[in-house]
């Protein structure tokens, strides 16, 4: 398998199936679950996971420890120490999934985009399409990984900071989308973290992510295609943002699915935006 030969940035369940024992495939379980929710997605790994499949912690492990919003990117030396660790190498096809569906793994396709790795896809409906079609399993403590070299290129294109997004908010070849729910973006519903302010960014659009998703699995390029004509031009900059950085990346995938190319993701998103009143909130 050559290193251009993931089809697309979402793969289905059948093609993993018939590439499941190449070795140039690495499969990471990157599930996440909201605080509060009371899963473990790491115990949830070591019980049920996809043969070969290798944790990626960005909650807690494969982030920016210094910093005090939630599973920040980590900078391009840690990301490359610690991938490594994984026994992940940059000729590696990388297959990321979750136990949701389509929830937390775009989150990973993100990261190892902006840190210049495209040979990467989302498995698409996630474990429960996977179980769908009786594909294997395998539980119990994981075999010890042998460490390989992965070095990231940081492509500063595919995350922006607050700063930079406050200056590109009257940008008109810029747009704002926010996948959190329409309630929370229009301030109808409280933020589920304490000292958040409700509403959304001056100019932003609302795009819900589970507009682009139907039963745990992404929209077809068509469909997808009509959700950004409808609310953005195809020439203009996509900037995403949610909640705390996770399910921007869905918008994110989905858009490039979509066929869009300047692709961004607000990494502090609402958490850091809606903290305090340094930043411009409408509701």
């Amino acid at each position: 398998m050559a290193n251009d030969e993931l089809p697309s940035s979402v793969v289905s369940v059948d093609w993993l199936l018939e590439n499941l024992d190449a070795k140039e495939i690495v499969i990471l379980d990157a599930s996440w679950f909201m605080p509060g929710s009371g899963r473990d997605a790491k115990s949830e790994w070591i019980n049920e996971r996809l043969p070969g499949a290798k944790f990626f912690d960005f909650d807690q492990e494969i982030c920016d420890r210094h910093s005090h919003l939630p599973h920040m990117l980590p900078d391009e030396t840690q990301f490359s120490r610690q991938v490594s660790e994984l026994g992940i190498s940059n000729d590696k096809q990388i297959v990321v999934y979750d136990t949701q569906g389509l929830f937390s793994a775009p989150r990973v396709w993100w990261m190892f985009k902006a840190m210049g790795h495209d040979a990467v896809a989302v498995l698409d409906g996630g474990l429960p399409a996977w179980k769908k079609v009786n594909g294997p399993l395998v539980s119990g403590e994981p075999e010890k990984v042998q460490p390989d070299t992965f070095t990231a290129r940081f492509r500063t294109e595919w995350v922006t900071d607050a700063q930079s997004l406050l200056s590109k908010l009257d940008d008109p070849k810029t747009v704002v989308l926010d996948a959190r729910p329409a309630a929370r973006f229009y301030a109808q519903q409280p933020e589920p973290r304490e000292g958040v302010r409700s509403g959304h960014m001056p100019n932003a659009k609302s795009l819900p992510f589970g507009q682009l998703v139907k039963d745990n699995q992404l929209l077809s390029p068509q469909l997808l295609k009509q959700r950004f004509d409808a609310i953005s031009d195809e020439d203009q900059h996509l900037i995403f943002s949610c909640g705390s950085g996770v399910t921007a990346c869905i918008l994110a995938l989905a858009a490039e699915v979509a066929g869009r190319e300047k692709l961004t993701v607000y990494d502090g998103s609402w958490t850091e935006w809606g903290a305090g009143l340094k930043y411009p909130v409408e509701s």
